[in-house]
């Protein structure tokens, strides 16, 4: 290993098939893997700070119910980046599922509005990750992308 873990919230994933969901997150989403057990199908995994483990789902699981696709219905994960427009390049390029296309959105912050380029992927799993550039602050409202709130 050659960086520690240094997040404090790190989900974990349950994946029918870990050793493919690894391939997708180090290969086409740029994640790079901190450290794993492969033969028990657990990755964890590091891109810009941001931290997720993904382990194969199996009888030892630890779950509260059944599990149907997609997975984490209604849950998904901001991922902050510097490299937004690469990093969409590549999905389309590779033919993920895009949940939602590339767009500006602002979001109101108490008294401004902070602003963020972003896209949605599905992993294989169904699972929603949400990547995200800042694109700054502003105190008035925004004559241009999506303004929530």
């Amino acid at each position: 290993m050659t960086d520690k873990p240094k997040a404090t919230l790190v989900p974990e994933l349950a994946c029918r098939d870990a050793a493919a969901s690894m391939a997708f997150y180090t290969k086409i989403l740029g994640f790079r893997v901190l450290y794993d057990r492969p033969e028990y199908g657990f990755y964890y995994l590091e891109r810009h700070g941001a931290e997720i483990m993904i382990e194969q789902l199996s009888d030892t699981s630890w779950l509260t119910g059944a599990l149907e696709l997609p997975f984490g219905r209604g849950l998904h994960f901001q991922i902050m980046t510097t490299d937004l427009a690469a990093l969409y390049d590549t999905c389309i390029a590779h033919r993920v599922t895009i949940f939602r296309e590339c767009e500006d959105a602002w979001y109101r912050a108490d008294d401004h509005y902070v602003g963020q380029r972003q896209f949605i992927v599905c992993d294989l799993d169904g699972y929603m990750l949400r990547f995200a550039e800042n694109l700054g602050a502003q105190s008035e409202l925004p004559q241009t992308g999506r303004v929530v709130g």
